[in-house]
């Protein structure tokens, strides 16, 4: 008879099996990767462009062209490209991420023939009108006075900044810039990103050769290029950063700090993502264990690792009491000082193991997620061994590891501390 007052034994992940993208080309060179799936008639269109360009002077070039990208093109407005999207039962949305921008399609397949003609027409003919240019400067100029209002979206725009200064990482994006925005300066740069040679697409789900050679009929063809210049930066922060905004009316004050780090390319990039789950990467961590649970400063603190095309970074993230900030503060060091100093009992690195393995497994739920694994490999140069490398690094790391890379990379003399609130 089953013990319900027993908790089932853990039983450490074995294998993890990916679905491997098969890769093809239009008959302009855009290459497609499609990864496969045929359960159900419902197909997934990522066409995926390098950020370009970059110029401080313009920063919100890239992210207002992903905005306005669908409000209007030479044969459509706004409105009949969302009723035309919508009518077909299709969902369309653009992106903008610091290294990309991306248009994706979701659809189903006999549909297809319908839909494709009409991003087609957004993606190669968007005209960016004067009158939705006005109300997308006026909505963001709002919303970004709101947000400055808000500790820790202050947070984030503070520490991007110190760590990344004025790239497309860390640009501080003040009210001026959207006064600043031109119609032809998007015009400009839509054409330039938003080419065949700037393009790669990514098809998750049922996807078969018919729907292939639509793709390439609307894609394939009649797109021109262009000669732009792919974003690129190099960073070197070697010393300590405060950054206080004083809020004497704040009830709560954002925390957020972390350094420069390194980005999935480099070797040591699984074993430091061990490190931050030990530290602040999951529930169990030891953050939340003595700032949340121990001494109640927080209902959640946590930290992450962020890989980025030219850097990456690990961040430690909380809002608390204005009273107890100082204190926090000092418990968070002092966890950091304690992985750099003392072993990781058996008990409690089994656990994070069993975690991360466990998520992992958990993060594949359908094909779309095996996709977007994929992108996170493709867009850093790297293959399909990276999975196995990080899969052999959480089962075999030892404790002796995890301190030896804690030292390595958690040194805090050149962290970035943001506090706005009361300190």
């Amino acid at each position: 008879m089953l013990n319900r007052q027993q908790a089932p034994d853990f039983k450490q992940v074995s294998t993890i099996n990916f679905i491997h993208p098969e890769k093809q080309q239009l008959d302009n060179g855009v290459p497609v990767f499609t990864v496969y799936s045929g359960e159900q008639d419902l197909v997934r269109i990522e066409f995926i462009f390098n950020n370009v360009n970059w110029s401080i002077d313009k920063p919100l070039q890239a992210i207002a062209v992903s905005a306005m990208l669908n409000n209007g093109t030479k044969k459509l407005t706004s409105k009949e490209i969302a009723e035309k999207i919508d009518f077909y039962g299709a969902f369309f949305q653009t992106e903008y991420v610091q290294d990309q921008s991306s248009v994706t399609l979701y659809t189903l397949n006999k549909h297809l023939a319908l839909v494709l003609p009409i991003v087609k027409d957004v993606i190669s003919e968007s005209q960016f009108p004067q009158h939705e240019l006005d109300i997308y400067i006026q909505n963001q100029k709002q919303k970004l006075q709101v947000n400055l209002k808000k500790n820790d979206v202050l947070s984030r725009k503070e520490f991007a900044h110190a760590l990344f200064g004025d790239t497309a990482y860390g640009v501080d994006i003040q009210a001026r810039h959207y006064d600043a925005l031109k119609r032809d300066d998007l015009v400009e740069y839509f054409k330039a990103a938003y080419a065949p040679n700037n393009c790669t697409i990514i098809v998750s789900g049922k996807f078969e050769p018919e729907s292939f050679e639509l793709l390439n009929a609307e894609f394939g063809s009649n797109w021109a290029t262009s000669t732009a210049v792919k974003n690129s930066f190099s960073f070197d922060n070697s010393k300590k950063q405060f950054v206080y905004r004083e809020r004497p009316e704040a009830l709560q004050s954002a925390i957020r700090m972390g350094k420069i780090a390194i980005n999935r390319k480099h070797e040591d990039f699984p074993g430091l993502q061990i490190v931050n789950t030990v530290l602040g990467g999951y529930f169990g961590s030891r953050l939340m264990n003595n700032i949340r649970e121990d001494k109640g400063y927080t209902y959640g603190i946590g930290s992450g690792i962020s890989s980025l095309s030219d850097a990456g970074y690990l961040f430690i993230a909380t809002e608390v009491g204005a009273d107890v900030c100082a204190a926090a503060l000092t418990e968070i060091y002092k966890e950091i000082d304690l992985l750099k100093n003392e072993l990781v009992g058996e008990e409690e690195l089994n656990l994070v193991k069993n975690y991360m393995l466990g998520s992992m497994l958990g993060s594949l739920e359908n094909v779309f997620s095996h996709a977007d694994k994929f992108k996170n490999i493709y867009f850093a140069g790297l293959d399909y061994d990276y999975y196995s490398r990080y899969i052999q690094t959480v089962k075999s790391i030892t404790a002796e590891e995890i301190k030896t890379l804690a030292n390595k990379y958690l040194g805090t003399e050149d962290f970035v501390e943001v506090v706005i609130g009361k300190k």
